[in-house]
């Protein structure tokens, strides 16, 4: 069923302590990037052009840091060890993950580093870094969302579908009322 995807690559290793290894070094990776490096640089480029920055909320932002961080790990385990892969398009599952943190939301890695980077921007008390954050929403969404469902509705067919239909993209099921 799956034609071969250049992106999208499952897993060689269906081994579930190797393929969870190279999910958190992936995690650590874009962490130490997306939310730390570039927000530094945007507090740099702030200071630079004198943009001012908003008091910021800091407890609230450390408190919401950790859940979306915890809802990431839990989220980047789930895909490792129930889909034999990672999240990694280039290794990716070798099976459809629909549980977990899946069960009410189809990319909850999305939603925790999204809402991880908002949390940096409260933490700093930055604006640019919130908008940066939602600029990463809005990408995702429209760039690589599509593709990502497209290699899944081909690797995973009806069963892909029938989840798609029921679970949304952004707004776990406790949020949108079924």
């Amino acid at each position: 069923m799956n034609k071969e995807n250049p992106i999208f690559k499952p897993a060689k290793s269906k081994n579930g302590i190797w393929n969870l290894i190279k999910t958190f070094i992936q995690t650590g990776f874009f962490w130490l990037f997306f939310l730390y490096l570039i927000p530094l640089g945007i507090l740099e480029l702030e200071a630079l052009f004198g943009i001012s920055r908003f008091p910021a909320q800091t407890a609230i932002g450390w408190i919401l840091f950790l859940a979306f961080s915890s809802l990431g790990i839990y989220s980047g385990y789930t895909m490792s060890s129930l889909g034999k892969g990672t999240p990694l398009p280039i290794d990716c599952p070798n099976e459809l993950v629909i549980e977990g943190p899946y069960k009410s939301v189809r990319n909850p890695m999305a939603v925790a580093g999204i809402g991880q980077g908002v949390c940096v921007g409260l933490i700093y008390g930055s604006f640019t870094i919130i908008l940066y954050a939602l600029s990463g929403a809005i990408l995702w969404h429209v760039l690589v969302r599509p593709i990502e469902e497209k290699d899944l509705e081909d690797r995973f067919g009806e069963s892909y579908s029938a989840y798609k239909s029921k679970v949304k993209c952004w707004l776990p099921k406790l949020l949108n009322g079924k």
